[in-house]
């Protein structure tokens, strides 16, 4: 099982430095936080890890892979998944369509085959289905698959987001806060869900603003302030901790 190692991240806008010297280690099966305050740099390394934004200095290590320099595809391929802070989905297409795209990295039938309807690829289809359903029940949505996915409430967006990322069957799953806006009824319920995840062997980098929620979900978390790492342990010490108060509450 792989672990995501960061080593001395960092990144630079106009020679400013927005994240400087982050080191984190993301362990498969378990479910690690990364917060701060609004600007700390959060979504900035996840955007670093996922290869929408190239690295100033550091490495990122994914197993015993270098993958720094890797594109988005190339981190997709080898299992890395992840959520975005504002939802990215197909409106028109229905719930179930959404989800099914999560699976194209597992396709096998070429483009021929899925633009003339033939068998082998209405097969495939058939079975991404039922594989979809499954994960639409996992997450309580099955009497929505058929809706658009554009015209549920934001809560279900979001699910529909979570589910097409777990759809990939990624190896590291990086959740960029995905109870945001959701009340604490629904953000229990989906913490059960990355508990089961993470049994599984994923390894699974969670950024959030909601404290709860991270403080019972997390077996480690780090925390930013002002791209910097300003304090790392159990959820207790990080609670704990002047520099994490004084980060979010003042001196």
């Amino acid at each position: 099982m792989k672990a995501l190692v960061l080593e001395d991240l960092a990144r630079n806008f106009g020679g400013l430095p927005a994240v400087d010297g982050i080191r984190l280690e993301a362990p498969a099966g378990r479910i690690t936080g990364l917060i701060g305050p609004n600007g700390a740099g959060k979504t900035t390394v996840v955007n670093m890890i996922t290869g929408l934004l190239k690295v100033t200095r550091g490495r990122i290590k994914f197993g015993d892979d270098d993958v720094t320099e890797a594109d988005a595809t190339q981190l997709a391929r080898i299992g890395i998944a992840r959520t975005f802070q504002n939802i990215r989905l197909i409106s028109d297409a229905t719930v179930l369509e959404n989800v099914v795209a999560g699976f194209h990295r597992h396709e096998t039938t070429g483009t021929f085959a899925n633009l003339f309807g033939l068998p082998s690829a209405q097969r495939e289809r058939r079975a991404l289905e039922d594989k979809a359903m499954i994960l639409l029940e996992q997450f309580g949505m099955t009497g929505l698959a058929r809706h658009p996915a554009g015209g549920l409430s934001y809560g279900h967006q979001r699910r529909i987001e979570m589910m097409r990322a777990l759809a990939m069957d990624p190896a590291l799953l990086l959740l960029d806060e995905p109870v945001a806006g959701m009340n604490d009824s629904e953000a229990h319920s989906l913490a059960d869900i990355f508990r089961n995840v993470a049994r599984r062997g994923v390894a699974i980098l969670l950024i959030e603003h909601n404290m709860r929620f991270v403080m019972s979900l997390c077996d480690h978390i780090y925390v930013l302030a002002s791209g910097r790492l300003i304090a790392e342990g159990t959820p207790d010490a990080v609670g704990r901790d002047p520099r994490v108060i004084e980060a979010y509450l003042g001196a």
